[in-house]
């Protein structure tokens, strides 16, 4: 069971309730007194009558309209029916609970104002499977994830759309079938419940895990290709990276070391070779793959930061009493991290293009054009290439940061925005068109070992090679490729090219 406070959720814990890996969730014993501290403010400012953004007065443009008490709760559940007004294709399940268990989170840390029951909630949706349907647009980043958080809210109220086995459901029938009770909610608890940028930080967090995964990948695929092309390990030699310390290019170079370690093809070619050194594709890979590790160094903190705070508006701090209306709910950071995370993607799949076409290209390879058995009567790997540049060409497109973009919203009251959930499923989408260029060189190099055999490739590279293998046939004619590069994509997905190389570096 995951206990949740708001202060020490980790990324890989989200992705463990996201896959449904962990499903019961519950509240520390000193989030549940946190919460119940906060509600309290909130309370004892009802009673005195003091004006409360969000609690007595309207939201947005309308913030300066004061509500008569008779209708505060009517005002709350209208806020989440209101702005329950995303539309486009719904979230991914996985990121659906992520969402969940990260707005929960940041509740948990008691400054919302909210009781503790409708925390308690969200939490037995996710032991109950009861995951809402959140459509992919309607956020600015900015005054929270709103339609997207909101479509969250609606599924309390017992309102709203939930995934099912096949399809979606009415989330009413689903609480009821689990024995829960939709919620009513009170003052400030719609604004708590949707104020926030969870969507972003969701779908974010889950990129960034998938994408440690890729780099992982991309060292392997690399490695295999330098293999494959008689390439030199000696860029990697430790002392060159410990002249620039930089720590993802130092552990980029240590990657390769051990996966190239014991390579008979690089025996076979150490000595009469005419080459001084390898082009920058092969030669530089600890430096580029070094810098997406930088990145995504980078994105990691703040996403971890970002998971583990407060973001709705106002923030109530118990101690003093005091109610504070501001902006945590602006989501510049996360929005500029991801866009800068989806750069790193566009990079990694950059430089992994060029080792595919020395691979193919026998002008650079010395091998078969397109690796084909048959060259002119087959067309080996031509097009499994030429569909992976049509993806390096979204990923450019990706590339365009969406957080400088603004557009002013709510009568100029939020006038300026950070667009973060853009920015978050431009790096989700990033990922997996990595994924597939990763898996096209993992097929390619695989062929071009083949063509060396019987010299053995290093132990990383072999083990690389045989997990391809276990999967993907070598190519002893044409034939349709789009099935293996699918499978080769969904290892890259699952880690586990990944754990051949944490393997051999003992993380």
């Amino acid at each position: 069971m995951l206990e949740i406070d708001g202060h020490n959720l980790a990324l890989e814990d989200v992705q463990r309730v996201a896959s449904g890996r962990e499903r019961e969730v519950r509240l520390a014993a000193a989030a549940r007194s946190a919460i119940d501290a906060s509600r309290r403010v909130i309370e004892e400012a009802l009673e005195g009558g003091e004006p409360v953004y969000g609690v007595t007065t309207g939201f947005g443009r309308l913030s300066e309209v004061a509500v008569p008490p008779e209708r505060r709760l009517e005002m709350q559940e209208n806020l989440i029916r209101s702005h329950a007004s995303g539309f486009g294709q719904p979230l991914g399940r996985e990121i659906s609970r992520a969402v969940v268990l990260l707005r929960a989170n940041s509740l948990a840390r008691g400054n919302s104002g909210i009781r503790r029951q409708v925390v308690e909630l969200l939490l037995e949706t996710l032991a109950h499977g009861i995951d809402p349907v959140i459509p992919e647009f309607g956020s600015v980043g900015a005054s929270g994830d709103l339609a997207p958080l909101a479509h969250v809210a609606l599924c309390l109220i017992g309102e709203g759309t939930v995934h099912g086995d096949v399809e979606s459901e009415a989330a009413g029938r689903a609480l009821e079938r689990a024995g829960l009770q939709p919620v009513r909610l009170r003052e400030k608890e719609g604004l708590a419940l949707i104020n926030g940028t969870q969507a972003t930080t969701a779908q974010g967090v889950l990129a960034t895990l998938r994408a440690e995964d890729a780099i992982e990948t991309a060292e392997l695929a690399g490695a295999m290709s330098l293999e494959g092309l008689m390439g030199t390990p000696t860029p990697f030699d430790e002392r060159v990276h410990l002249s620039r310390p930089h720590a993802g290019q130092i552990t980029s170079a240590a990657r390769l070391r051990a996966l190239l370690a014991e390579s008979e093809i690089r025996e076979a070619h150490r000595h009469g070779d005419p080459r001084v050194h390898d082009a920058y594709s092969l030669r530089c890979m600890p430096q580029v793959h070094g810098a997406a590790r930088e990145v995504l160094t980078f994105v990691r903190q703040v996403l971890q930061v970002e998971i583990n705070s407060s973001t709705d508006n106002p923030l109530v701090f118990a101690e003093a009493g005091d109610v504070v209306s501001a902006g945590n709910f602006h989501a510049q950071l996360p929005a500029q991290a991801l866009d800068f995370l989806t750069i790193a993607c566009t990079d990694l799949a950059s430089i992994s293009l060029q080792r595919v076409e020395r691979l193919l290209n026998p002008d650079l390879s010395g091998l078969p054009p397109f690796l084909a058995g048959e060259p002119g009567v087959e067309s080996g790997f031509m097009i499994a290439q030429v569909a992976a540049v049509d993806v390096l060409s979204e990923l450019r497109v990706l590339s365009h940061p969406a957080s400088v973009d603004s557009v002013t919203t709510s009568a100029n009251k939020e006038d300026h925005v950070s667009m973060g959930m853009e920015s978050a499923r431009k790096a989700w989408r990033a990922v997996s068109c990595l994924q597939y260029v990763l898996a096209v060189e993992l097929m390619c190099a695989a062929q071009a070992l083949d063509l060396l055999k019987p010299l053995r490739p290093g132990v990383g590279v072999l083990a690389g090679y045989e997990l391809v293998r276990q999967h993907v046939e070598p190519l002893a004619g044409d034939r349709v490729l789009g099935g293996d590069v699918e499978a080769l994509k969904r290892l890259v997905d699952e880690g586990a090219f990944r754990d051949i190389v944490r393997g051999l570096a003992g993380s």
